[in-house]
């Protein structure tokens, strides 16, 4: 998967503040909207920047970006997750590109609401989708250049999909490891609605998946809202889970430490496996067992499991131990 450098897209540090990513991006979307210019690659770059900014202006979905970077975050959250909850007609209402403007132009770019595969498809660009202006009600806009008006096109008040709900279900590692089905009981204006899902492997902190037509019901006869299943995994008392990582704990004495030994771990699938701790190996050393950890939720990779040495330090000596390690003491270790 391509690394995507959302900082480097808007032309901002890491530590930008919020304000600077905010002029960072007005600025660009000034340069680069295809209303303002007739460059036939500003509108792909718009779509860049957009996504950039869609990420980089929510607190939530910056920290993961930071903690995960590009591939792991792009694993954590689809183009429909990245443009959730943001309106970029009114940010770009802020910024002055208000009713009217741009004629067609502005009508080729923009409709109301989100992004889809193909491009924003409610609040961004659209493909074929037209309309000319940006009123306050979605419904009500005219076609620019081609005078008259018409309700979005062919689309109708009826056809106003319902809002999508989200439902976080809690996991154990052996299920995000070999997948399961779970039962999820989901209540709508008094009605409850009991439905089954699969839960796919690799289904770690932050992932989702989608089950089409189980949310709310449209206010206008259109259909329902899709489900959004988000996993919350449990906590092991042996293993934490960092993303499709995972991390153990092993204990060896100061003397393995010194000069080295072999310790036996089983991997979270129950695998039994051997390992090699060399001399001198330091206290929180962490050792990493490739290909050993979580599934990569839809691909065949994994990720890897480290093991961290905790070296035991005895809290007292007997006498016989006492004299033998002054006697190391004397030889300068």
């Amino acid at each position: 998967m391509a690394e995507t450098d959302y900082y480097k897209m808007l032309g901002v540090n890491k530590s930008a503040t919020p304000q600077e990513i905010k002029k960072a991006y007005h600025k660009l979307a000034i340069k680069y909207h295809p209303d303002k210019n007739d460059d036939k690659n500003a509108e792909e770059k718009f779509k860049e920047i957009s996504e950039a900014y869609a990420v980089l202006s929510d607190k939530e979905k910056r920290q993961q970006y930071d903690t995960y970077g590009s591939a792991g975050f792009q694993q954590r959250y689809s183009k429909e997750d990245i443009f959730r909850n943001f309106d970029i007609s009114d940010i770009l209402r802020e910024f002055g590109f208000g009713q009217n403007v741009g004629g067609a132009g502005f009508g080729r770019t923009f409709t109301s609401g989100g992004f889809t595969g193909n491009g924003f498809s409610k609040g961004g660009f659209a493909g074929s989708n037209f309309s000319s202006s940006m009123g306050k009600n979605p419904f009500e806009q005219t076609m620019g250049g081609m005078g008259g008006s018409c309700s979005r096109g062919n689309h109708n008040v009826n056809s106003t999909k319902g809002s999508d709900i989200e439902y976080e279900i809690a996991l154990t590692l052996d299920e995000i490891i070999n997948g399961c089905q779970k039962t999820v009981n989901i209540n709508q204006g008094g009605n409850s609605e009991t439905i089954t899902v699969k839960i796919p492997k690799g289904m770690t902190t932050g992932k989702k998946i989608r089950v089409q037509g189980k949310g709310e019901p449209s206010p206008y006869g259109g259909p329902r809202g899709n489900l959004f299943i988000k996993s919350k995994p449990l906590p092991h008392p042996q293993f934490d889970i960092e993303g499709n990582d995972i991390s153990t704990i092993k204990e060896i004495k100061l003397t393995d430490a010194l000069l080295g030994t072999k310790v036996d771990i089983t991997t979270p699938s129950g695998k039994e496996m051997t390992i090699n701790i060399p001399p001198g190996t330091k206290h929180k050393a962490k050792l990493r067992l490739a290909q050993q950890g979580i599934p990569q939720m839809n691909t065949d990779g994994y990720g890897d499991l480290f093991v961290v040495i905790h070296v035991n330090i005895p809290k007292e000596l007997d006498n016989k131990q006492k004299k033998l390690v002054e006697k190391l003491a004397e030889t300068g270790l």
